[in-house]
């Protein structure tokens, strides 16, 4: 997984847990992350349990001065990375730096929607849940605990789904224009005459 640059990781279908397990000891090794669509994780446990959970978890704040935390977040992203945080030693300068190479959002905006994103097979709910048990999803906890973008985010995604979809339209067509021109080129006398010298310098 180790890259210069940003590794994107699709969250769709990938159990909260397992996957922030997984990126905080990629980011310990120095590896860049950002995560997409993380309103789309999967926790496992039927939805009215983790509700309550969670409404649980909100109400737990210091008495006298609330504002000194402890602060729950209500958006999918910012859950995520509180997650991974509480995974990784962020008070040690190594943790702290771990953690500035994680990037988290919901949805996927603007440059990562044109890079290529990967999955975590390791975290995937469809190979670590069996087929009968109950899971949910963190965006609709989060819209039933607050957070007020679900339908945003949402509208934004069918609208990037149809460019993405004209974009992997054109790219077939060109695709099979210059394979078809491939085709044509291997077949003339030109071409074979050159071959061998082209093979000769591995092209």
């Amino acid at each position: 997984m180790f890259e210069n640059n940003y590794t994107v990781v699709d969250c769709r279908g990938h159990l909260l847990g397992r996957l922030c397990s997984i990126i905080a000891k990629e980011l310990l090794c120095g590896q860049k992350v950002v995560l997409v669509r993380c309103e789309e994780i999967n926790i496992s446990g039927s939805f009215i349990r983790n509700k309550l959970l969670y409404m649980s978890q909100f109400r737990k704040r210091m008495n006298t001065n609330p504002q000194k935390g402890p602060i729950h977040y209500r958006a999918p992203s910012r859950i995520v990375w509180r997650t991974i945080r509480g995974m990784m030693p962020h008070k040690t300068d190594r943790g702290a730096h771990a953690l500035e190479n994680l990037k988290v959002f919901d949805g996927i905006p603007a440059p990562y929607d044109k890079m290529k994103r990967m999955v975590v097979p390791d975290a995937l709910r469809i190979t670590r849940l069996k087929p009968q048990r109950k899971y949910c999803v963190l965006g609709r906890v989060s819209q039933e605990n607050g957070w007020k973008h679900l339908d945003v985010v949402k509208s934004l995604e069918e609208k990037r789904k149809i460019k993405s979809q004209a974009y992997y339209e054109k790219k077939k067509a060109i695709n099979k224009k210059k394979a078809a021109a491939l085709a044509t080129a291997a077949g003339s006398a030109k071409v074979k005459k050159v071959a061998p010298i082209l093979a000769a310098f591995g092209y």
